[in-house]
């Protein structure tokens, strides 16, 4: 089966060089901070954003905080670490992780219908008689069959929860099939602001801030805007022409959990310490107001993939992104920077944007007073700064004994020129696979290459089943692949040995 090897080829066994790359000296993050600052002063700019504030959270802390700028236009009052800024749909984010808070507490079930928690739905006309109803989790990921609602939706802020209900009461047009197709749409994470509300029984609002906000110390951040202490809060503004216009105030309403949040710089860092302090998976108990697992749960997506552009400078000449929407977040995979999620924000009055990097434990957010202005290119530009400087750092699974026990049997296998000492550890498939004498045969012809091979660099886990290493030869270096068969006792399915090419 043609499947089979190149499943072990592009899970394991591609992998081995990088591994061992020879790091350069990198440069710190002092060193790279004036190109970080250039970059947000040209978006600035050329964005003409009143104020900003950026800042790059590393290894559960706040390693690098900017601003520029003036939170409002009339003061002329400097942004800073404290300046209160709308986020915007990245507010989506706490409403996933809401939601995913009230399932491990038995409230509901993702895939239960939302009707069953937003009774008003129960008499909604679908789009076709074949239309599945729509289940909570199709409002997490933006497959419920609602029309994209940017325009619309981010001037909803204010609607009642009573005209909210009215709204709801009279339905609403579908714009294709539920489940059919990923369409971002506003109004599905309004509706799952009202699941929280009446699966909770208490406000949404009070929800996130009792479960969310209040747990990470996020004391200064909430949705009621019009209670913000004056003396920190970034006045929203809109350009037209070559002036700044203020936009309206908008107070908290139903609309609260699809864009309502305000934060400080300082709080958002440690939302973003504790997205990132989810991976990677182990042993220690969970610290956090919800669990690491649930955390991780966000980066699923539903099989929307597409081929995306990644947002910055590097964007046009950096390999496609595979990216999915996951529960509020987009979620990519980036060949130079890993698993990525990250979300943009716009707003009447405000724009930002925010990416993690959870393979390195970093992430980099933005956070602005104009309208629509989200600094995503600048953010995405700082990450791929850090990692050109060596600043990202992967953080490696544990090699297990029983991994180590087989590399030690791997080396035995070359000292001797045949599979004789881990015979009684090879899966019922390797030998089938390829025989014993010519893996004799291809042992002699390394051995004649590359000699013995006293020591080894440490080796690198690809979970606990499967690894690389590399032996130091007389003769150059040996790369080697290991993957472990499912089976008790371990056993080996799948080994390669090669000379290294670096």
């Amino acid at each position: 089966m043609r499947w089979k090897s190149a499943l072990v080829a592009a899970v394991m066994l591609g992998c081995a060089s990088p591994a061992f790359a020879q790091e350069s000296a990198g440069r710190s993050l002092d060193e790279i901070a004036p190109e970080i600052d250039a970059l947000f002063a040209r978006y600035q700019a050329d964005q003409h954003i009143p104020g900003l504030v950026y800042g790059i959270v590393q290894d559960g802390k706040l390693v690098y905080l900017k601003g520029r700028g003036v939170q409002d236009v009339a003061t002329g009052t400097p942004v800073d670490g404290d300046t209160l800024f709308r986020i915007a749909s990245m507010t989506k984010a706490f409403t996933a992780l809401a939601v995913l808070n009230l399932r491990d507490r038995g409230k509901l079930r993702l895939d239960d219908l939302a009707e069953d928690y937003v009774p008003e739905m129960k008499r909604w006309t679908y789009p076709t008689a074949d239309s599945p109803r729509i289940r909570v989790r199709d409002l997490l990921h933006h497959v419920a069959g609602f029309v994209t609602d940017d325009p619309w939706g981010d001037r909803q802020q204010i609607l009642s929860q009573d005209d909210f209900t009215k709204m709801l009461t009279a339905g609403v047009p579908f714009t294709q099939a539920p489940q059919s197709r990923f369409e971002y749409s506003n109004f599905g994470y309004a509706l799952l602001g009202r699941i929280v509300a009446n699966a909770s029984g208490m406000p949404y609002a009070d929800y996130v801030r009792i479960t969310i906000l209040r747990p990470l110390g996020m004391e200064a951040s909430g949705y009621d805007v019009t209670s913000a202490p004056r003396a920190h809060y970034a006045r929203g503004y809109r350009w037209e022409g070559e002036t700044w216009v203020p936009e309206p105030e908008m107070a908290d309403g139903a609309f609260n959990s699809m864009g309502g949040l305000q934060v400080s710089a300082r709080d958002y860092a440690k939302w973003v310490a504790f997205m990132l302090s989810a991976w990677p998976p182990r042993n220690e108990t969970d610290a956090g107001p919800i669990r690491r697992a649930t955390v991780r749960e966000i980066a699923q997506g539903l099989n929307f993939v597409s081929l995306a552009t990644r947002a910055g400078a590097s964007g046009e000449t950096a390999c496609k992104q595979a990216a999915a929407y996951g529960m509020g977040w987009r979620v990519a995979q980036d060949c130079e920077l890993g698993l990525t999620l990250s979300h943009g924000g716009g707003y009447p009055g405000y724009g930002s944007h925010v990416m993690l990097m959870p393979d390195f434990g970093a992430g980099v957010f933005a956070l602005s007073n104009r309208t629509y202005a989200g600094p995503s290119a600048p953010a995405w530009d700082t990450a791929v700064a850090m990692e050109k400087a060596g600043l990202l750092k992967t953080r490696p699974a544990p090699v297990t004994p029983d991994m180590a026990a087989m590399i030690a049997a791997v080396r035995a296998v070359y000292d001797a020129g045949d599979l004789t000492p881990m015979q009684d550890r090879l899966a019922m498939n390797f030998l089938m696979d390829r025989s014993a004498a010519l893996w004799a045969k291809d042992l002699a012809a390394l051995k004649d290459q590359l000699g013995a091979c006293p020591t080894a660099e440490p080796p690198v886990a690809r979970g606990a089943l499967g690894a690389v290493f590399r032996l130091n030869c007389e003769r150059g270096k040996l790369d080697g692949q290991i993957l472990l068969a499912p089976t008790h006792p371990l056993t080996v399915q799948a080994l390669r040995l090669r000379p290294a090419r670096d």
